[in-house]
């Protein structure tokens, strides 16, 4: 098996097709997230491993409030990307300013929110990568809460852990399973480069055709 890149060239070089296409030849087929996730602050590329927070709704006054996101964000370590699996709610934007400077802190490199955020303007002044499927200027306090951590959660048909790897862009969230990710990786670190050679053939004016032909890629 080749080598897998480094942190630093999956971020600078790979993108969420060409690990969708190397999860696809490893058989995993349905690893890329089905549910609008838009970069909101500018910053259109994020990558890192993954810490899972599951949301519920509620409608009563929670007497912790805020405990268990807390100690999630208190809980990142560098190149985490903290997943908030909230179901695509909107009731309430459950990620914001503060928490972005709280997990910056910890090394946490960005965040996916299933669900909504708030605070845009002044994560966009941050830089902090924030993906998310809406905004909603409403506190969480007694509408949304965390109700685990680390534990398994399953994001637009895409089961994601703790552990598993991510790469998001504005094509789309593609997660790689850890048992797989060296694996993958270094596919999709070499088909990257497969398609810069095939790229060149066909600009040097060599057909669609015949390149796939030649090449295998497309």
């Amino acid at each position: 098996m080749a080598t897998p890149p480094t942190l630093e060239q999956i971020r600078e070089h790979l993108y969420s097709a060409v690990i969708s296409d190397a999860l696809d030849a490893a058989g995993y087929r349905q690893q890329c997230i089905d549910a609008p996730l838009v970069p909101m602050t500018g910053i259109n590329r994020l990558a890192g491993r993954c810490r899972t927070t599951l949301w519920e709704e509620i409608d009563f006054e929670d007497l912790e409030p805020y405990k268990i996101e807390l100690e999630a964000v208190d809980d990142c370590k560098p190149d985490d990307v903290l997943i908030a699996a909230a179901e695509g709610s909107t009731r309430s934007g459950i990620w914001g300013e503060l928490l972005s400077t709280a997990s910056r802190n910890t090394g946490c490199v960005g965040v996916i929110v299933h669900g909504a955020v708030r605070d845009i303007a002044a994560m966009r002044e941050m830089k902090f990568p924030v993906f998310a499927s809406g905004v909603s200027p409403y506190d969480s306090l007694h509408r949304q809460r965390v109700i685990s951590r680390d534990e398994p959660v399953v994001v637009g048909g895409v089961a994601i852990r703790t552990g598993d790897f991510v790469f998001a862009d504005e094509d789309g969230v593609v997660i790689v399973p850890h048992e797989v990710e060296a694996k993958v990786l270094a596919a999709a670190w070499e088909k990257v480069h497969a398609e810069n050679e095939v790229r060149d053939a066909i600009r040097d004016g060599l057909g669609a055709t015949d390149a796939f032909e030649k090449y295998g890629v497309l």
